[in-house]
Order: C-alpha cells, then structure tokens, then sequence
C-alpha cells in the first residue's frame, strides 16, 4: 500500500482529494492536515511515503513545510497556481497538479510516484532506461537514444528529441549531464551536449565555426571553434565507434 498524507487548508479540497484517492485500492490515506505543525506532526506519527501538498496555506505555504523535514516524503504539489510550477520542480516535487485535479493526472502522478519509490528501494542499475522530462503540463518519457541534444537555456534546459517536438526542462545542462551515459553522450560547452550515436555530419561552415548533423533533428547545430576541436579530439579517439561524414 501507498501511504499518503494530504496536507490543504480547505476542508472541501481535503474531501475531494480523498473522492479522487478513494478509486485506487493500493493507496492509503494514513492523515490529514491543514497547517504546516499539522502536516510535520503527521510525518513524524504516520510515516507517508507520499504527500500531496497544497501551496497556499493560510499565511505559510508548502515550501515551508518542506524545509522543516530534515528528510521529506515523496512530494506531489496540488494547487490552483500554475505560476509556483517552477519552484516546485526546483525542489524535487514528484509532480505539479492544478486544482480541479483531473483523475487521469492523478493516476499518471501516483504511477509516476511508484516507479520513483521503486528505484530507491531497488539496486540502482547501470544507466536510466528511460528519463522523466517533466513540465508543469505533461510528462514525456523518453529513452537516452531518443534524445538527441540538450542546449542549455538560461536556468532551463531544451531537450532535443529524434523526430519529436523539444522539450523545455527546469534543469540545468549538469543535471543531465550526471544522468546520461558517457558514452555516448559528450559535453562540446557550457551549453550544448549531443549524442555522438546521432552523428551524421560535420560541416565546416566557416573558420570559426562548424555545422552538425543529427539524426532526427532537422535543423543543423552550429559549435564554435572550441566545441567542434573537442568533438573531432572525441572521435578521433573513439575510431571503432563511429565515422562520421565530412
């Protein structure tokens, strides 16, 4: 079983949240709360694996909550405003549901919840067989060999998938660059790490800059002098793997 915690200040929100939970036998609502010495005495009492977590909550917020636990549960945030969906992710919440809660979300976010439990209970393996790339509206699941680039943006990270719309991620370049296997990934900057699997072309444009191709990507990158002599130092000492067009 599940064991959840459902932390809002609105009697109604608390009631409907449990209508919705109510249709999943293998979740078990253990407590209750609605402020925040509530929600840490109910940690302490019930042990939830998991909690769904308002964010405004009558003069605190769920934030607060948060840095109260020295080790938190599984997090999922549910809320009527879509503007905190940032903050959320940047402290590692499981997901971000809007109010009304869709019931289809809701079982996407508890499966997603399992699987994250799962992997920390179990050895960790070699590499990820499929990466969560999460935006406050959908999660795609993506496979490392679907992903083609990533270019860094700001705070955020574009994810450039084969044959596929990209994905803007609230994750730095060095998040994915600890996630992803090397190879066959390759780091070229500060901004841009590609899949050396997806190579097709390397096309000198001009003396101070290079185009690539990638399968599944229709437009061509472009690397600065630096990038492009690290990507030729890589290939040239990884022959046997690839050999790539000029």
């Amino acid at each position: 079983m599940l064991r959840v915690l459902i932390v809002d200040d609105e009697p109604l929100a608390r009631a409907a949240m449990r209508r919705l939970l109510a249709v999943h036998p293998t979740v078990e609502i253990v407590a209750e709360a609605e402020t925040i010495a509530e929600a840490v005495d109910a940690v302490a009492q019930k042990q939830p694996q998991l909690v769904f977590l308002d964010i405004e909550l009558g003069g605190s917020d769920g934030f607060e909550f948060l840095e109260a636990l020295a080790k938190p549960p599984v997090v999922v945030f549910v809320t009527a405003y879509p503007e905190h969906a940032v903050e959320a992710f940047a402290v590692d919440a499981a997901d971000y549901l809007l109010k009304p809660v869709d019931p289809e979300r809701l079982a996407e976010s508890l499966a997603r919840v399992e699987r994250q439990l799962a992997r920390t209970s179990d050895p960790a393996p070699a590499g990820p067989s499929k990466i969560e790339l999460r935006t406050p509206r959908r999660t795609v699941l993506a496979a490392p060999g679907e992903i083609a680039a990533l270019r860094a943006d700001g705070d955020f990270t574009r994810v450039l998938l084969a044959d596929q719309a990209e994905v803007m991620i609230w994750r730095t370049l060095a998040h994915f660059e600890s996630l992803l296997p090397s190879p066959p990934f390759l780091r070229l900057g500060r901004s841009l790490i590609i899949n050396r699997d997806r190579l097709q072309n390397i096309g000198a444009q001009s003396r101070e800059s290079t185009r690539i191709t990638l399968q599944g990507i229709a437009e061509p990158l472009t690397l600065g002098r630096a990038a492009a002599a690290r990507l030729r130092e890589a290939l040239a000492a990884d022959k046997p793997r690839r050999a790539p067009s000029n």
